[in-house]
């Protein structure tokens, strides 16, 4: 009797944990312990390094961080932010993929960047979103 009684609180344990393991999968994405919205909000913060290690946390979440493309929309578009931010930006938005589409018209904008580097990562942003090179190589 005491043997079947373990079994079925060792299988009910089971069950709920699967079950807790689903409702999680719903909640706001994570990165180093920190949901999606605690790194969005760093997007605003005044130092510069919290700002890219903010964009770099936001592009480790992939696809499930689409949440934050305007964030990172609004952080392309003003052109007083320093490249060091507007680089993992471009990187956060390569590894959002499809689900940063809306991000496409500022990212070609961002493609004459006066830094090379930015540019080049919104060229690789947009074929990463698009599936299309903006600027393919000439013949």
């Amino acid at each position: 009797m005491h043997r079947s009684l373990l079994i079925t609180v060792a299988a009910l344990t089971a069950l709920t944990g699967r079950i807790e393991a689903q409702g999680k999968k719903s909640a706001e994405p994570a990165f180093q312990g920190r949901p999606l919205s605690s790194w969005v909000a760093d997007l605003k913060a005044r130092a510069p390094y919290t700002r890219n290690a903010a964009a770099y946390a936001i592009g480790g979440m992939g696809a499930s961080a689409k949440a934050a493309v305007p964030a990172l929309i609004a952080v392309l578009e003003d052109s007083t932010e320093v490249p060091a931010v507007r680089f993992p930006v471009c990187v956060a938005l390569r590894e959002i993929g499809p689900d940063a589409k809306a991000a496409v018209p500022v990212l070609t904008q961002t493609l004459d960047d006066r830094n090379d580097e930015v540019a080049a990562m919104a060229r690789k942003a947009i074929k990463s979103i698009t599936g299309v090179d903006p600027r393919p190589p000439e013949n």
